[in-house]
């Protein structure tokens, strides 16, 4: 039954340093694509995009809270999920069962997206804390959200937790709250992790384990950023500080602290990214973490007020023992945010896009709320691309990029599309649907946002033959059309995760070795060297050209598409002894 479920570096701890022009191991510059970038207002997402993900070449899935949507499921009932139709714009109902607002999501091994967690509010439908969510994409338009909290659920309520996929395809949820809180505290706190799969690992057959760094982290640790790295371990960051987790013997390895009091973890919301893995760096890490704000976590929140100024620094580690020892490197974006949110795109630069200059996350606990009971102010409307292979002082531009109208706040996102534009979504700082006040709930007809980068105005590549699944150090052949100006061509294997409140679970931009035939007609290309370096799950490729321009992304699987172990035993012993 459960089957079938499933398939439907210590001494630098101290270390730091704000010395911008240290040099990165990433690839040397490359030619980016110039000219202006184009805004298109355009579509309804039917529920606010408070969590989005891209599920197939042409579809999102989006969820909301529970609330009084006039999207409507064909029972009657307001919907809180829906299917989004990326090329014609429609909006179908989903139907999930619980309350989703402030689940986090990643993808199993074999491409369905889980989601975990959420809310106890009830409207309709039930208690979300727990709830397991399973949505495997389709191309006819009738799959669905599947749950049921009797046979598969969380070991332990889970609100506003961090989640990765792993090296064997299952998924690790780490952390969040037990109840609605602004700030995590001792009370409430669930400083654990658990996996999907349940695993009998580390003495907890199937159980929650506890984590020392998240009781350390208290009181802004709520959607800790988790990283898997091409060493199987993964990079955990909450409040101010970060380590390196080895999830299979449960060690965790402290990281230099974020410097400059800088708080980056909800509700002082900033926003993380691993940069690109590629063969030229030896798949070596480096994380970078932009925004937030040096707000004090332990202070009364009625001090806190909807105009305190958000942070606009950005730190860089290098995830090596050099790098660690040197500390993270410090830089600023040209306006400050909280709550940004930072998407990859195929020609290996970062986007940073929503959020506000000043203010925090979360509603109606400031005493000079403003729309009317939004914490923060100020939107940040003109994205910044920031190229992580620029000289120092020189990586951030707006150059070109009109500003959006829009204001995104709590509860919105971002993320690239197959077809390279990066769609905006969401807004909703209010307690339900509220529309007319200064910062609207935004679902309406032409909220939905696609920007189109300078790329998508020129001759694209194309590509045909792409497997379905595509395995580790197997070859593969493309048949390419290349615009007649291209010297050379690279391939970005792109996970685009799952994008709420800042955090994009499983984000990642991995390089192919790939080799073009002297007639520019084919292109060979060998699948990522390990499940490390790239967890098998879903996929969508790129291909590049020298001048910057990638192609349309199709999608495939890494990996043989199979199912995540499963441990009978251990599934056994959670339903048994979890919590319920």
């Amino acid at each position: 039954m459960f089957q079938l479920l499933v398939t439907l570096v210590s001494l630098a701890c101290c270390a730091l340093s704000s010395d911008v022009s240290s040099p990165s191991i990433l690839d040397p510059p490359s030619t980016f694509a110039s000219g202006p970038w184009s805004l298109v207002q355009q579509g309804t997402s039917g529920v606010s995009g408070m969590q989005l993900a891209i599920v197939t070449e042409t579809t999102a899935v989006i969820f909301d809270k529970v609330e009084h949507n006039p999207l409507m499921t064909e029972d009657g009932n307001p919907a809180w999920t829906a299917e989004l139709n990326l090329n014609t714009h429609v909006v179908r109902p989903l139907h999930a069962l619980s309350n989703t607002w402030c689940a986090t999501g990643s993808f199993l091994g074999n491409g369905t997206l889980l989601s975990s967690g959420g809310n106890p509010i009830v409207i309709t439908g039930q208690n979300g804390l727990q709830a397991l969510r399973f949505f495997t994409p389709c191309q006819d338009g009738t799959c669905d959200i599947w749950e049921n909290s009797s046979v598969v659920r969380t070991t332990s309520p889970r609100w506003y937790p961090g989640s990765v996929r792993i090296e064997d395809g299952s998924v690790i949820i780490f952390g969040g709250a037990t109840a609605n809180v602004l700030f995590n505290n001792a009370t409430v706190s669930n400083p654990s992790y658990e996996f999907y799969p349940p695993k009998n690992i580390n003495g907890f057959n199937g159980l929650k384990i506890p984590s020392p760094f998240l009781a350390s982290t208290l009181n802004a640790n709520l959607f800790p950023f988790v990283m898997e790295l091409p060493d199987g371990n993964l990079f955990v960051a909450a409040n101010q500080r970060a380590m390196i987790f080895n999830w299979k013997t449960n060690t965790e390895t402290p990281l230099p602290g974020i410097p400059n009091g800088v708080r980056f973890s909800n509700p002082l919301s900033g926003s993380a990214v691993l940069l690109p893995l590629t063969p030229e760096n030896n798949y070596t890490p480096e994380v970078m973490i932009c925004g937030g704000s040096t707000l004090l976590d332990t202070a009364d929140p009625s001090t806190f007020s909807s105009q305190s100024p958000a942070s606009a620094q950005c730190s860089r580690l290098l995830l090596t023992a050099e790098g660690i020892a040197a500390g993270w490197k410090v830089e600023h974006m040209p306006q400050a945010r909280v709550m940004p949110d930072m998407v990859l795109l195929p020609d290996g630069r970062v986007v940073i896009v929503n959020g506000a200059q000043t203010g925090l996350a979360a509603y109606g606990t400031v005493p000079d709320a403003v729309g009317p009971i939004s914490n923060a102010d100020h939107p940040a409307f003109t994205p910044v691309v920031y190229d992580p292979t620029g000289a120092a002082g020189r990586r951030f531009s707006s150059q070109g990029i009109p500003a959006s109208t829009i204001p995104r706040l709590y509860h919105s996102t971002a993320t690239l599309t197959p077809n390279g534009s990066i769609l905006l979504a969401g807004s909703n700082p209010n307690n339900d649907i509220t529309i007319g006040t200064e910062y609207p709930t935004e679902y309406r007809p032409h909220r939905l946002e696609f920007y189109s980068p300078a790329y998508l105005s020129k001759p694209r590549p194309s590509y045909k033959g792409l497997p379905t699944t595509v395995n580790y150090n197997s070859e593969f052949t493309l048949s390419v059309q290349l615009p007649p100006d291209t010297t050379g061509v690279t391939v970005a294997l792109m996970d685009l995760g799952f994008a709420t409140h800042g955090s994009h679970m499983d984000q990642r931009f991995v390089k192919l070795v790939s080799k073009l035939s002297p007639d520019r007609k084919t292109l060979t290309v060998t699948g990522p060297p390990t499940s490390r370096i790239y967890p098998p799950g879903p996929a969508f490729l790129y291909v590049v050209t020298s001048g910057g321009v990638p192609s349309f992304g199709h999608k495939t699987i890494v990996g043989t598409g199979a199912s995540p172990p499963v441990d009978q035993g251990a599934i056994d012993n959670m339903l048994r002894m979890a919590e319920w």
